[in-house]
Formats: structure tokens, C-alpha cells, sequence
């Protein structure tokens, strides 16, 4: 009996050890995720203050240690490796007042950017010596007054960049985003889907509200001037901490169609949710799942989720891990929040994000497959990337799009103002490799080249059979060049690059690398141009169009009708579009 009492302390000794061991790796792991704080100081004119002390006091512990660092030649500072908390920043400079930020809030892979502005000691003195002499003040908040600035606040978190330059410039350069945006345009991206507006005149605007701390709201909404068929969306992003790239959303999507007069109505619902997680501070998980659910005399419902670990094996090499649905790589939110009104145009993207409706059987389905992906990266100096990628696509309903006339309706969803139409080519799978570089050149150029072997649908030679049955999963190559540039002068924004595709494909070729690199199938041109100010705003000119020559088009004859397959329309769309 005394020896099962002593093995039963033993095993839970050993337990409490392990449990102890595990929270102390646990504990430790959590303790390397950091954070920076970055900041410029400034007088009050805007001058850049050089060797200004600057002291980083973390407010969680009373005896911690706290960090000197010293202003460099544009007043700017960095702070690296920082626990995340609330710290206090107090600056001093010969001649200025003593300056104090309180509550700084330091986040885990994220770097704080705080503005500090130097108020001189004798315009200081100068209003104090203006106040009336019967007014009693308390030695506490004459302090207070001196040594405190409502200016002194944070204004800006972005994701950890290696290079500290861009820090530099951003906080050199103050850009103010706007915070409305409309666009006048006509046509559609995607012509035979219900799930886009039709091709018709339409307005597009975008909305930033602010809410209370640093939460924010961005609104969108379309409608179309064709009476015939009629239709609009709105959507609306919450964003908690203020921020796409760093912190959760959750996206609110509605759309409705008539199509044709007196033809039935498409309705459609999108829910979304994603974020990120962090790992110790060199593994992120990116999440996110949507909830798609369309209407059209029938319903289709999808549950589509997407999971993604990014890991920092060393400081040029990155691996990622992949698990998505089809089709599609990065969700419209998931932007570029450096370009001015970037957001606003993220906002405006969630109202194209639904999946292609398809028909079949007389029942709608919604386009979708499985993605699972392995891909490394690595940095090529210190402005190009270099990534290698391999993937498995198992796809259950693939969007073939074309034109043809008396077709059956049952499983060829017809655009009512063309003979263009969507349908579905069945299910398909395959494995896939993928190779792209990405080069910055200069400051105005961007060139991209993106080689893919992987599999599309491609016509047999079987005859008289149903279009499904005729098509078939084959193999491909394809390579596409991309280049991004702004004139100088004009400042004119080009956006241009051509995608070849090997043999005859009729459905995308590694659809989710083309969604990553905006690489689309032959030739694509996009311009934007600034216009001359003649109104309040930014007002620019649009145009983008797909497919300039019309190229990939293969002519079958099925036994559902004769008809022509495109891997992607010829489409072009253009308008006016003005930020403020």
C-alpha cells in the first residue's frame, strides 16, 4: 500500500514537471513576439529635430527598464524588440519643453508609428505670462501643462517591414488618405455571371467611417442605370483595430439583379470573417471563411474557408502552407494598404467577390474547389522576390464561359443582352508547379513574370456528345510578364501584361496564382489619368479592358448546339473615378 502511495506522488511530480516545463516554453515563446515603435519630432513649424532623447518607459512595471534612443538627422527613432504593452515616451531637447506620449500601445509583430511635436520653452513662457495674475494654479497642473501635448498621439500601425527606409519614408512624408470615393463606370468584369452587375452605366462609391478608438467601418454601393435589369449591391467591412493588413474584419456583402425584363431576379448574401494569428515572431496564421448564399427561383448555399501559414525561416527565406477554396488566392481585402485609397478600393472589390453561379440540371451551383498549396519565397536584394510554389487543384464545379444561341437553359445560364453565357464543366483535378519573380525597378516601375505548368479544361475529339462529356483535364504550360509603371510627368498609372497559355484551354490555368499576380490570360491593359483640377477631389480616368485581341476562343459543335468556349472574355470597362 505505501509503495502504490509513493509511485502515485512520483507520476503526479513528474506531471507538475512537465506542466511546469511546458508553460515556462510556452511563456518564453510568447516573450519573443515583439513589437517596434517608430517616431518622428518636429517643432512646431514642422523643422526635424536632430539628437532629441528619447525614453521608452513600459507603464506594466513599476522598476522595469526603460529605453534611451537618440533623434537622427530628419528626427526620426526606432525602437526594436519591444514586449508588447502600454509604454510612456517622454522626449527632451535643449530648448523645447518636455514632451510626454502616455499609453503607447505596442502590438506583437506590428510597428507603432507616434508624431511628436517640440513646443519651445519661450512661447511657453509667453502664454503663461499673458494669463490673468488673480488666477490660482496648482503646481500639478503647471507641470502638467508644460511637460504634456494633445498633438503627441499614435497615428499609424503597419505590418513589420525589414527595411527601415520605408519606415523613414512614411514617416517623413505625411499622406492623407481620403475618406470617400465615387466612380462613374460602364461594363462589367465578368459578363455571363449573375453574380456581377450587368454591363450597363453604373455608380460605385466608397465610405470611411471612423468609430469609436481605433475601430472603423468602410461602406460600399452600386447600382445600374438599365431599367430592363435593374440592379446594385452594398457592402459594408468592419474593421476592429482599424487596420486590413494587421487585425480582423468581418464583411457584409448584398447583391440583386434583374435579368431581363420581367425575367427573374438574382439575390445573393455574402458573409466573411477573417485574421490573423501569431506564432512567436516568425509564424503567422492567416484565417478566414465566407458564407455564400444565391437565389435565383432555386438557392445554392457555400461554406468556403482558407486557411494560411506563413513561417520566416531566415531573414531572405519565407514558406507558406495553403488551404483554400477555389477559385481565387487573396480576398479583395486583403490589399495593398500603402497606395493612397487603397482601402476604399478594397471596399468597393468585396461587391465583385461573389463565386460565378452556374446552372445545372435546372438548379443553380456555385463555382468552387479544393486549393492546397506549398510554396518558398525568397528575397532577391532589397526589392525583388523570387517564389516557387507547387499545388493540387480539386475542383467540383468549373466555370467555362462562351457564346452560342439555342442552348439549353437548363444547364447554360444565357446572358439576357448577349448570347454570352456561363456553364459548368464538371469536376477536375490536378497537380501544378508555379514560378514568379517580382522585381522592383525603380521607384515608378513594377515587373512581374509568372511561368505555370498545371491543368485546364481543353476540348476532345469526341462528337455529338454534351458539351461536359467533350471536354477533358489536360495539361499545360503558360507563361506571363507583367509590368506596372507611373509617368513621371503626366502621372499616369499603366498597368499592362500578356498571359500565353499552351494548346487549347477553355477554363483557367492555375487560377489561384493568376488572382495572386493579376496575371489574366493574353493581353490586359489597365490606365488610369489623373486629371486636371476642376472640382473638389482627386479626379482620375479609368480604363481597363481583357483580352485586347480576343484570343483563346475555340469553336465546338456539341450536341447541345454549336458554341464558342473563351477562357476569358473580351471585355472593357471604363469611367471616372474622384477621392476626397
Amino acid at each position: 500500500m505505501k509503495q502504490e502511495r509513493l509511485r502515485t506522488w512520483g507520476a503526479f511530480i513528474v506531471m507538475l514537471t512537465c506542466f511546469s516545463a511546458g508553460a515556462n516554453t510556452s511563456a518564453a515563446q510568447a516573450k519573443a513576439a515583439a513589437g517596434k515603435l517608430s517616431g518622428v519630432v518636429r517643432d512646431s513649424t514642422g523643422t526635424p529635430q536632430m539628437g532629441a532623447t528619447v525614453e521608452i518607459v513600459p507603464e506594466a512595471a513599476v522598476k522595469a527598464a526603460s529605453l534611451g534612443l537618440l533623434t537622427n538627422t530628419q528626427g526620426i527613432f526606432h525602437g526594436d524588440r519591444l514586449s508588447p504593452g502600454f509604454y510612456t515616451v517622454r522626449v527632451t531637447l535643449a530648448g523645447f519643453l518636455p514632451t510626454i506620449q502616455q499609453h503607447v500601445r505596442i502590438s506583437a509583430h506590428l510597428t507603432t508609428v507616434v508624431r511628436v511635436e517640440l513646443e519651445s520653452m519661450f512661447a511657453s513662457l509667453d502664454q503663461l505670462r499673458r494669463q490673468p495674475s488673480s488666477s490660482s494654479v496648482e503646481s500639478d497642473d503647471w507641470k502638467w501643462v508644460l511637460r504634456s501635448a494633445s498633438v503627441t498621439r499614435p497615428v499609424l500601425q503597419w505590418n513589420e517591414d525589414d527595411s527601415s527606409s520605408a519606415e523613414d519614408n512614411a514617416l517623413s512624408a505625411e499622406v492623407v488618405q481620403p475618406r470617400a470615393r465615387l466612380d462613374f463606370t460602364d461594363g462589367a468584369r465578368r459578363p455571363g455571371s449573375a453574380s456581377n452587375l450587368p454591363s450597363a452605366p453604373a455608380t460605385a462609391f466608397a465610405y470611411d467611417q471612423k468609430l469609436g478608438g481605433p475601430s472603423r467601418l468602410l461602406l460600399a454601393g452600386q447600382v445600374n442605370y438599365q431599367s430592363q435589369i435593374a440592379g446594385g449591391g452594398i457592402a459594408t467591412v468592419w474593421l476592429p483595430t482599424g487596420s486590413l493588413a494587421t487585425g480582423p474584419h468581418s464583411a457584409l456583402v448584398l447583391r440583386e439583379s434583374q435579368l431581363g425584363p420581367g425575367g427573374p431576379t438574382f439575390r445573393g448574401v455574402r458573409l466573411e470573417q477573417g485574421g490573423a494569428i501569431a506564432f512567436g515572431d516568425r509564424a503567422v496564421l492567416r484565417y478566414g471563411a465566407e458564407y455564400v448564399l444565391v437565389g435565383m427561383l432555386k438557392s445554392a448555399t457555400s461554406l468556403r474557408p482558407r486557411l494560411e501559414l506563413d513561417t520566416r525561416v531566415s531573414d531572405a527565406w519565407r514558406t507558406a502552407l495553403i488551404f483554400a477554396e477555389e477559385p481565387g488566392a487573396a480576398t479583395p481585402l486583403e490589399s495593398d494598404e500603402r497606395e493612397v485609397g487603397g482601402e476604399l478600393a478594397a471596399a468597393l472589390n468585396e461587391l465583385d467577390s461573389f463565386p460565378t453561379m452556374l446552372w445545372r440540371g435546372g438548379r443553380p451551383v456555385l463555382e468552387g474547389g479544393w486549393h492546397e498549396e506549398i510554396a518558398a519565397e525568397r528575397r532577391l536584394g532589397s526589392s525583388g522576390k523570387i517564389q516557387v510554389a507547387a499545388f493540387h487543384d480539386d475542383n467540383r464545379h468549373v466555370a467555362v464561359f462562351g457564346r452560342g444561341n439555342g442552348l439549353p437553359a437548363t444547364d447554360y445560364f444565357q446572358d439576357y443582352f448577349s448570347n454570352g453565357f456561363a456553364y459548368d464543366g464538371g469536376a477536375s483535378g490536378n497537380w501544378g508547379m508555379r514560378l514568379a519573380i517580382r522585381e522592383k525597378l525603380s521607384d515608378a516601375i513594377e515587373l512581374t513574370a509568372v511561368y505555370a505548368y498545371a491543368g485546364a479544361l481543353s476540348p476532345s475529339a469526341v462528337i455529338d456528345a454534351a458539351t461536359r462529356d467533350m471536354l477533358r483535364n489536360t495539361m499545360h504550360n503558360s507563361l506571363g510578364a507583367n509590368v506596372s509603371t507611373k509617368v513621371p510627368r503626366t502621372g499616369t498609372k499603366v498597368n499592362a501584361g500578356y498571359k500565353w497559355v499552351s494548346g487549347e484551354a477553355v477554363s483557367r490555368l492555375d487560377a489561384y496564382g493568376e488572382s495572386l499576380f493579376q496575371m489574366d490570360p493574353f493581353l490586359h491593359i489597365g490606365v488610369r489619368q489623373a486629371l486636371p483640377k476642376f472640382a473638389p477631389g482627386h479626379w482620375e480616368a479609368i480604363a481597363n479592358c481583357d483580352n485586347l485581341f480576343a484570343q483563346g476562343y475555340v469553336s465546338v459543335n456539341t450536341q447541345d448546339g454549336r458554341a464558342v468556349l473563351v477562357p476569358a472574355f473580351r471585355t472593357f470597362r471604363g469611367g471616372l473615378s474622384v477621392q476626397f
